[in-house]
């Protein structure tokens, strides 16, 4: 199962950012997040609901040492209420939640309708 990719958008430091849209959440695929060229610590993830329920979104812990030396500690479970909610997740440790070929996996529970969005928090500005 190939997972949807969610793009970065970068905040910007002393600026704004237009609200981007995100990526229709897939819960069929589930979705990963690249972190190639970003420090999951520098990233936080958005995640909407639309649905009538609540729902859970699971950010996985990272695979076989390396990378995620810490990924014993387990998988993160995050609530997004229902209707018109909104979760925010991380900043994240990479040596608990990064996969082999630096990305992150989200996992999405059925039914679950709404956005997902990465957003990458600049440093040194």
């Amino acid at each position: 199962m190939a997972r949807t990719s969610v793009p970065i958008s970068n905040l910007v430091g002393n600026g704004s950012l237009a609200d981007p849209a995100g990526t229709t959440l897939d819960a069929t695929n589930d979705h990963s997040i690249s972190i190639v060229s970003v420090h999951a610590e520098e990233l936080l993830i958005r995640v909407t609901n639309t649905h009538s329920s609540a729902h859970t979104v699971t950010v996985k812990a990272g695979g076989t040492n390396p990378p995620a030396w810490r990924g014993g500690q387990g998988d993160l479970t995050v609530s997004v209420p229902a209707t018109t909610g909104v979760a925010w997740i991380g900043p994240l440790s990479s040596s608990r939640f990064q996969q082999a070929g630096s990305t992150l996996y989200v996992d999405i529970e059925t039914s679950h309708a709404g956005t997902i969005t990465a957003f990458k928090v600049p440093r040194g500005f």
